[in-house]
């Protein structure tokens, strides 16, 4: 059963409101409602224009905007590739400079989600969706411009952090306006998006570099993040709800208990210190799975909270104190890292040895690229059906760990396809064989990560893109190590070898999958326990 966080409502704060099925099946009497409170996780804290209840039109407008938004974080690690050469030429600088470019990139847009999702769960999604989007766009005008390498690797930098921003934040605006049963469906669309970044990126690349020269490259991502941002600001209304975010919430609690304790102090009003005590820190609920999900309407209107109040690290910290969380990420790197990996060295490969221009490769990691889509969009219908069927098993009860089931089905034949595509690059067979092992390994590594990416979601209830952020961290560093250590690896044991490596790496990560799925509900439940248990020595 999914533990969620608790407030308490009277049965005369009900009126009028509908509730919707949850994950967390409740039986209620009539004569329960007439003379107990009744409990409501976080998740369905009672807000206005519950986003929930937006119609499906208004709901794909969302997914719309954002999927369009994530395809940059896909477009811009791969883009550049077919435009190396001549930047390297033009700008007088070398190779090691170049891959300092993109390793550098890539680590910055994994790991400054972290910040953009604790502004989030203060200021809202939309807010920082404008100012990333626009940041972005800074960045890409100016490495447009540039007439030094430096410039350039400074300015892919602020690239890479303005990007970033939606890969955290996408997945929890999802959260704000789906069920939980709904997610694994939806993230597969949306993750289907920048997926299609590292097929595109080198066909648009190489094109537009053949035609206009590598600058058009960033011109051309300036023209797309103008029309993201101009979709956020006319089209995005913002679904983030403060009474159902757990950052939020917490951040609220410390202040008004600085406030009442500082009016107490100045005898201002005349508090007992029992009444103290219920408003203060009693507002808290006993259940920190997420936390409180109410403190009372009036103090969230008369306190205001500012990016002051924003400390990225004890949240993220909160996310890898939790021992399913923290085991449930490494595969999640390893998969992310393993994409990077193939599309990085397969390009180089189909010029070295195949003699592809830029064009031609960006075609063949099209397989890849399709693949990918393919296993987003269908493993997260096979996800949400894998979560329906065991909760109808379980008596209309399900937990997190569910939707891993749904992962067996892949685990057997991904290492299988990265191994056959090994020994299909390193024997140099013909470029078809090629095409159909990128498909399957593309196909078979998301369909994993869609569900594992679903769970992160599901197991942090009101912390959500807290969640997507800490996974897109250890991302970005899987990818920078991969990046940093696969053009070696490539020239000292081959395509064969390096693959077969990955091929290991994969099963060990298909192991730790099938941990999370039996014991992780209850490390999660373990982890819940000592979070509340510290919560009540305060």
């Amino acid at each position: 059963m999914i533990e969620s966080q608790s407030t308490t409502l009277s049965s005369t704060e009900l009126q009028s409101v509908e509730f919707r099925e949850t994950n967390i099946q409740t039986h209620v009497s009539s004569s329960t409602l007439a003379n107990e409170p009744i409990k409501l996780d976080i998740e369905h804290a009672v807000v206005e224009d519950d986003p929930r209840m937006w119609s499906n039109a208004k709901k794909n407008v969302v997914l719309f905007i954002i999927s369009g938004a994530s395809m940059i974080a896909g477009l811009c690690a791969n883009i550049q590739n077919p435009a190396n050469a001549q930047i390297e030429q033009q700008l007088h600088t070398n190779g090691e400079n170049i891959s300092l470019s993109l390793s550098l990139f890539i680590l910055v847009q994994g790991n400054f989600p972290v910040m953009w999702s604790a502004i989030s769960e203060i200021k809202g999604r939309k807010m920082v969706y404008l100012f990333s989007i626009a940041l972005f766009t800074l960045g890409s005008v100016i490495v447009a411009i540039s007439r030094t390498i430096g410039l350039l690797i400074g300015m892919r930098i602020l690239q890479g952090a303005g990007s970033s921003a939606v890969i955290a934040i996408g997945a929890a605006t999802l959260a704000d306006i789906y069920e939980p049963h709904q997610r694994g469906k939806m993230m597969g669309v949306f993750y289907s998006a920048p997926l299609l970044g590292p097929s595109l990126g080198p066909i648009i690349g190489g094109a537009l570099t053949q035609g206009l020269g590598w600058r058009a490259i960033f011109w051309f991502l300036v023209i797309w993040g103008g029309i993201i941002f101009s979709a956020f600001l006319f089209l995005f209304k913002d679904t983030f709800r403060k009474e159902r975010s757990v950052t939020y919430q917490n951040v609220l609690k410390r202040r008004l208990r600085e406030q009442q304790s500082s009016e107490a102090k100045d005898d201002s009003r005349n508090i007992s210190e029992k009444e103290l005590r219920v408003n203060g820190e009693n507002q808290t609920s006993k259940d920190i799975e997420a936390q409180p999900a109410v403190i009372p309407a009036l103090a969230i209107r008369e306190v205001k909270l500012s990016i002051a109040d924003v400390n990225p690290f004890p949240p993220y910290l909160s996310i890898l104190n939790r021992k399913n969380n923290f085991v449930i990420l490494i595969p999640s790197g390893l998969i992310f890292a393993f994409s990077f990996s193939i599309a990085y060295t397969c390009a180089r490969t189909l010029s070295m040895y195949y003699n592809y221009d830029a064009l031609k490769t960006g075609l063949v990691l099209l397989a890849y690229g399709i693949g990918s889509v393919t296993g987003s969009i269908l493993g997260g219908r096979w996800s949400d059906r894998t979560l329906a069927r065991l909760k109808a098993a379980n008596g209309g009860v399900s937990f997190p760990e569910m939707r891993l089931e749904s992962t067996k089905v892949a685990m057997v034949w991904l290492p299988l396809s990265v191994i056959g595509y090994a020994w299909v690059c390193q024997e140099r067979v013909n470029v078809a064989a090629i095409c159909v092992m990128l498909f399957l390994a593309g196909f078979l590594s998301i369909w994993i990560y869609t569900s594992t990416l679903a769970y992160i979601v599901d197991a942090n209830t009101g912390r959500s893109s807290t969640a997507v952020a800490t996974n897109s961290s250890f991302r970005g560093l899987s990818a920078f190590v991969a990046a940093e250590i696969a053009i070696p690896l490539q020239d000292s044991i081959g395509d064969g070898g390096l693959y077969t490596l990955w091929a290991g790496l994969l099963v060990i990560a298909n192991c730790i999958i099938l941990l999370v799925l039996y014991k992780g509900r209850k490390w999660r439940e373990a982890s819940v326990e000592r979070e509340k248990q510290k919560l009540d020595g305060k």
